[in-house]
């Protein structure tokens, strides 16, 4: 008999007998939502918050290198790295290197943040340290809301 169970940490498991259990296969998540802290300001004063970002592959990282705005300062390196892997924000879906080059400082370390979570540890969540309670738990950065809201 076949059966679908869930275990410790909500792994789906394929149970074909009493004794033996198979690892259901997990889909790879290959985008990621964020909402950023303040906004991209388009030249119509719109304020765009809410996007995407995929997951990096070894071309978008190469690639930048041979960049010559990266060559002449490797600080850019992220700018030509962002706007390759952010397929929308808000409504913008051709993010390009102007578009990540016009973000406030708060969001652009935002962004890198979540690139850094998302193609290193696989996942955006933190851990977080309550004063008052003093217990540890973990937040979804990408899904979280802005500044001042609960």
């Amino acid at each position: 008999m076949r059966r679908s169970t869930t275990t410790g940490a909500g792994a789906l498991l394929d149970r074909t007998d009493e004794a033996t259990f198979v690892a259901a296969p997990v889909p790879l998540r290959t985008e990621f939502a964020f909402s950023l802290p303040r906004g991209y300001v388009d030249a119509s004063a719109t304020v765009h918050r809410d996007g995407v970002m995929r997951l990096a592959t070894a071309r978008d990282e190469l690639v930048p290198l041979r960049d010559d705005r990266v060559r002449e300062n490797g600080a850019f390196l992220t700018v030509v790295l962002l706007a390759r892997v952010i397929t929308r924000i808000g409504t913008i879906t051709d993010v390009h290197v102007g578009i990540i080059e016009d973000l406030f400082a708060s969001d652009l370390a935002f962004l890198q943040d979540m690139y850094r979570r998302v193609n290193q540890e696989g996942h955006t969540r933190a851990t977080v340290h309550c004063p008052s309670c003093e217990h540890d738990f973990a937040v979804d950065v990408a899904a979280g809301g802005r500044l001042g809201e609960s």
